[in-house]
């Protein structure tokens, strides 16, 4: 068995950050990615960043990746890729299979998931069809493959995911026929969702996805109109011709090695559903087990690297790195900027849900 001081599990946006923290503070660092490059959602987000200058404003997400892999190369740690952990035991000892083919148990004093979202589907009639994918999978086939996932898009749901999504498939050369939400109002950010509307792609509040059409692939999609109870109207019905459609209805916490682990779990529906307790240094209900990102919550990568940032310097003072004393005072400034960026009618929600949280009980 091989030992690491703390072993990080996910190199997203909050994985890269605690391992960064972690091992600029000594600790000997192993980060777990099952992809063939750290980085996660960063480098599919080719939009920049807005808010204050030490969220990145005016950065794009994939420089800002570019540069927090350069840091973990210049901090010496151990990079796993290409890695997926399996199991996780007492004495938080993992399971790795590497490569496909060599497994591995792998030991950390600490242990920090930061092991993401998942994206949730919708069942139609239809829905099975070539050319219906997750937003997040037409984003990393345009972003990262550089591969148009198809021509003329429908767009279920109107968050930010999908709205900047559609944006960055206009980019691409895409067209997208409109974007379709079920909710009586749009649900993205105004600056994402008034690019996406100067470009001249019609919204469709209060309507939904019935169906999708066409021999052996998507030709068209039908939508119609919603009552106060989300259920179609009858004879509302529109078709509109697409070759994809594409879902961005949500996404749910990958929280299953911290099920395995035994630690205490929470239902929020704002946060996406079940999630693991955690306190306010990231710390779960297992001795040693710390979480970042994604897997507390569904929330921005802005959010998912100050997170990260929080649980490595956690993770290093219960190993002995960090004195009492500092760590209350790197907390507090890292709880200040996620307090900042909880701000404003969509932070404001999930504020609230990561202190409902922290204080154990499940959403009433």
């Amino acid at each position: 068995m091989r030992v690491w001081d703390i072993v990080v599990v996910g190199g997203g946006p909050a994985g890269l950050c605690a391992a960064i923290e972690a091992a600029k503070n000594g600790a000997r660092v192993l980060l777990i990615d099952e992809n063939s490059r750290p980085g996660g959602q960063l480098f599919k987000q080719i939009h920049k960043f807005f808010g204050s200058a030490e969220h990145k404003a005016g950065v794009r997400g994939l420089e800002i990746g570019l540069q927090l892999l350069k840091e973990t190369k210049e901090l010496g740690m151990d990079v796993w890729l290409n890695s997926k952990v399996c199991g996780i035991y007492d004495d938080n000892v993992l399971w790795v299979v590497k490569d496909e083919r060599k497994s591995f148990q792998v030991k950390g004093a600490a242990v920090i998931l930061c092991t993401g979202a998942v994206e949730n589907s919708i069942s139609f009639e239809g829905w099975t069809l070539p050319g219906v994918m997750g937003a997040g999978a037409a984003q990393t086939m345009i972003n990262v493959n550089r591969v148009l996932p198809g021509r003329k898009v429908l767009m279920v749901g109107s968050g930010n995911v999908g709205v900047i999504v559609s944006y960055q498939l206009l980019q691409a050369g895409a067209e997208v026929a409109a974007i379709v939400e079920a909710a009586p109002r749009l649900g993205a950010y105004g600056v994402h969702t008034a690019k996406v509307r100067r470009a001249g792609v019609p919204f469709y509040v209060s309507h939904t996805i019935v169906r999708a059409e066409g021999d052996g692939k998507v030709e068209r999609a039908i939508i119609a109109r919603v009552d106060e109870r989300f259920k179609p109207v009858d004879g509302s019905e529109i078709a509109i011709n697409v070759d994809t459609i594409c879902l961005a209805t949500g996404l749910t916490p990958l929280a299953e090695l911290a099920w395995i682990a035994g630690c205490k779990f929470v239902f929020n529906r704002v946060l996406g559903g079940h999630v693991p307790w955690h306190d306010r240094y990231m710390a779960t209900s297992k001795k040693g087990i710390y979480i970042a990102g994604d897997i507390t919550g569904i929330e921005e990568a802005s959010t998912a690297m100050e997170e990260g940032r929080l649980a490595g310097v956690s993770a290093a003072a219960a190993i002995g790195l960090i004195d009492t004393e500092r760590l209350e005072k790197i907390a507090g400034e890292i709880w200040e900027r996620l307090d900042a960026l909880r701000c404003g009618p969509f932070g404001e929600n999930r504020k609230i849900a990561k202190q409902q949280v922290m204080a154990g009980g499940d959403e009433q």
